[in-house]
């Protein structure tokens, strides 16, 4: 059984539980006894039911369990062992009786209340789930036995208020049951401590870290991830070498291109407008250069990117992040943290080298729920130096505007001619909050690079689904056939259409223009300086009705997922999940009540914490990292670390068997624990968190700061 299921089981036994404690406790009390007794016994059933799943469930992990075995479990226990003496022996006599004396027998306070003090403790592991989360602590246990504690002794007066002496005794039981309790039960409830040293790993105790400081914004508290975390960081401004502190502004890309390589230069411009869906659907927006996707932005290897942005109109202010592309941290994009915000009429110019080849995305990070689902996105992708565009390279990026889903700028089908026997490329880009799932029928073919990094020995796939995370990207890569191809998104009607050349001779634009990727003729032109892209779908050619997929291949709802932990050719990689590493951080996602930016919220949160409260990760240049997260929740997650990829070592206890995997975003579904590693290389000030933008929003992410570089820029919500 999956620890979602696992999961998912615990949370119906808990509700079965309390509601048949507090059903056997009401019904005792209306005098009906019979009721009360087969009750009664469910509840004995399902408290023992709630015993095996929270130990089950142990087994997928401390972190799924921690409160419950610490504070829900035993507070369970401990009261229905209370009810079964007090109330268990009087309901079978009664329910064996079933006369008057037997009936009213049962309504009296030594009966009822136990069982409805056995409903209010399994309530309150409920309570403890679901609004305070993970993890538990000393104040959290105390809180709530002063609540259950509460709840019965107020139960116990309302029903006792008319026998004499009964109320002072009773509260001097509560009180006492109480305070022996928290003897119990607050030693057993410690406060978390995520940056413990990794199993074999270096003493880094003794290590002199040096001072931290983050600058002159409030970055909380650090985890320095083989050390006790420290609250709060230090005012001098040092390295672990006592060097001189280093500002996040003098991290920025460099003015000239290396040697060989070319500048393109980009003029991106905010501004809000009513962009019109390739078939004729007007959408109110906020763009670039007044179009969604903004203009594909296309380069090859060892070009200088120089991109100046403008803000026409966006109010909230606008930023550019390279999602996926290890720029500098200075060129990151993040408000707050590495620049202000670029207000309405302002600009900033960001230039970065063009090391890494593939497919990427660019996106604002300035209110960023709201600007990138509103239309502040576009392309991003770098071809090797001097490789010839051969074949179909199609760049579609796939997001929701105004409710619909949108392929490139078209929220219907695409269609597109190819000859047969010509390689295509089809690079697939999530820009929305969630995952998609997209299905390729009517060829053979190869999931060639995740992330923009290529895989190794990549097997090919066939009547297989794709799922793909927020802000992930996949390259498919297959030879045209003599019949058409479907790109399916979510497994919906068709969202791309591929048919050979000749197939359709209503198409009104079939020009060889449009048998040319535009994210590869972009970069190749002469000139080592362009204006600007085109949006990546405008040389798509419409048609309607070209050709068909075998009936076999068009019901794709069935096929299987792909285990990207399986796919492709083992080969070596620099570390391993037996490495020595410098830094072990663990995060654990779920939710719960917190203070996210200065107000109470039901906060997406990170060990119990909401940004900006969550301790900052703190790592060296140089040091290896392991990074472990951990998914309480029930929504996904898509982890996203600025400025770096991650390698995988396993997911839920599984280690990688097919190619090397190197993403910068992946999805850690419910239940799931995702172990990754990345080696501290890129010196700055990062974000870390959820790319579903909106669980940001809500507390969900994080900085990690490299010692010694600070930042000027206050406020750094990095939203």
């Amino acid at each position: 059984m999956t620890t979602d299921l696992l999961m998912a089981l615990d949370l119906l036994v808990s509700v079965l539980t309390a509601a048949t404690w507090v059903g056997a406790g009401v019904t005792a009390a209306a005098r009906r006894p019979r009721t009360a007794t087969a009750l009664f016994a469910v509840a004995l059933v399902a408290s023992l039911a709630r015993v095996w799943s929270v130990l089950a469930l142990a087994g997928a992990g401390w972190w799924f369990v921690q409160e419950k075995i610490t504070l829900a479990l035993p507070l369970l226990v401990a009261a229905s062992l209370v009810a079964t003496a007090l109330a268990g022996p009087r309901l079978l006599r009664a329910a064996r009786r079933a006369d008057t004396a037997s009936r009213d027998a049962v309504k009296a306070p030594v009966v009822v209340v136990p069982l409805l003090g056995a409903g209010y403790a399994a309530a309150a592991g409920i309570v403890q789930t679901f609004l305070i989360g993970y993890p538990a602590d000393p104040g959290t246990a105390l809180l709530l036995l002063a609540v259950v504690a509460g709840a019965v002794l107020g139960t116990w007066r309302a029903m006792s208020a008319r026998v004499p002496g009964l109320r002072s005794a009773t509260a001097a039981t509560v009180v006492a049951a109480v305070l022996g309790a928290a003897l119990v039960f607050l030693p057993s409830a410690p406060a978390t401590a995520e940056g413990s040293a990794p199993e074999g790993g270096a003493a880094m105790g003794a290590m002199d870290m040096g001072a931290t400081d983050l600058g002159a914004m409030d970055m909380g508290a650090t985890d320095l991830g083989a050390q006790p975390v420290s609250h709060g960081h230090s005012a001098s401004a040092g390295s672990a070498t006592g060097g001189t502190p280093r500002p996040v502004t003098d991290l920025r890309g460099p003015a000239t291109p290396p040697p060989g390589g070319a500048v393109r230069h980009f003029d991106l411009t905010a501004r809000m407008a009513t962009v019109t869906l390739s078939p004729g659907r007007k959408v109110s927006a906020w763009t670039f250069n007044g179009q969604v996707p903004g203009p594909s932005l296309t380069a090859e290897q060892g070009d200088l990117i120089e991109v100046r942005l403008r803000n026409a109109d966006i109010t909230s202010g606008v930023t550019l992040h390279w999602h996926g592309y290890d720029v500098p941290s200075g060129e990151d994009g993040v408000p707050g943290l590495t620049q202000d915000a670029v207000p309405p009429g302002g600009e900033f110019v960001y230039r970065f080298v063009a090391e890494q080849v593939g497919t990427y995305w660019y996106h604002t990070h300035e209110v960023s729920d709201i600007g990138v689902r509103m239309g502040l996105y576009g392309t991003l992708v770098v071809t090797p130096k001097g490789a010839a565009p051969t074949g179909l390279d199609l760049t579609l990026p796939v997001h929701t505007l105004g409710g619909v889903l949108v392929t490139g700028d078209r929220d219907q089908s695409l269609v597109k001619q190819a000859a047969p026997g010509t390689p295509v490329r089809l690079r697939l880009i999530n820009t929305d909050n969630t995952p998609h799932r997209f299905t390729l029928a009517g060829t053979p073919y190869r999931l060639v690079a995740v992330d923009g990094t290529d895989l190794n020995g990549p097997g090919t796939l066939a009547k297989v689904g794709l799922r793909l995370a927020a802000g992930g990207r996949y390259d498919l890569a297959f030879t045209m056939p003599p019949d058409p191809v479907v790109l399916k998104i979510d497994d919906r009607a068709d969202s791309v259409r591929l048919v050979p050349e000749g197939t359709s001779p209503t198409t009104a634009q079939d020009a060889s223009a449009a048998t040319e990727s535009p994210s590869t003729t972009a970069a190749q032109g002469d000139s080592p300086t362009t204006t600007q892209g085109d949006s990546p779908t405008t040389a798509l050619s419409a048609a309607a009705g070209a050709g068909a997929v075998p009936a076999a291949d068009s019901q794709t709802a069935d096929w299987p997922e792909l285990d990207l932990t399986r796919y492709g050719t083992p080969a070596p990689t620099p570390y391993t999940s037996r490495s020595r590493f410098d830094r072990d951080f663990t995060l654990v996602l779920d939710r719960g009540l917190a203070l996210t930016n200065g107000k109470p919220a039901y906060a997406h949160t990170v060990n119990g914490l909401a940004f900006p409260n969550i301790p900052t990760e703190v790592v060296r240049d140089g040091d290896l990292v392991r990074l472990t997260v951990v998914n309480r929740g029930r929504d996904t997650h898509p982890w996203h670390l600025h400025g770096h990829r991650v390698l995988v070592l396993s997911r839920n206890g599984h280690s990688v068997t097919g190619s090397p995997l190197w993403l910068d975003t992946f999805d850690v579904r419910p239940g799931e624990v995702w172990e990754v590693a990345f080696r501290a290389d890129n010196p700055g000030l990062w974000m870390n968190h959820c790319h579903n933008l909106s669980h940001a929003d809500l507390g969900m992410m994080l900085h990690l700061a490299y010692q010694g570089v600070t930042s000027p820029f206050h406020g750094a919500h990095g939203g």
